[in-house]
């Protein structure tokens, strides 16, 4: 199964609005374990070890090009 990187929902703000209000009442820290426990638990549904992993370089790629862009920004 290929990493899927287009929208699957028909309403992704939706989806975006139900991540950011479970967030709501959370200091930083606890948002972060959060956000580690749903990583988990969707990594866990997708269960293929390869689309895993090509999801983390594409999530590392993502942050180092934001840090990079906010570096050339100052």
């Amino acid at each position: 199964m290929p990493l899927s990187t287009s929208s699957n929902f028909a309403r992704p703000d939706d989806a975006f609005r139900a991540i950011v209000e479970a967030h709501r009442g959370f200091t930083e820290e606890q948002s972060a374990d959060f956000d580690s426990a749903l990583v988990l638990i969707l990594a866990n549904h997708i269960g293929d070890i390869d689309v895993l992993r090509e999801a983390i370089g594409l999530a590392r790629r993502r942050m180092i090009d934001g840090q990079q862009q906010q570096q050339q920004q100052q």
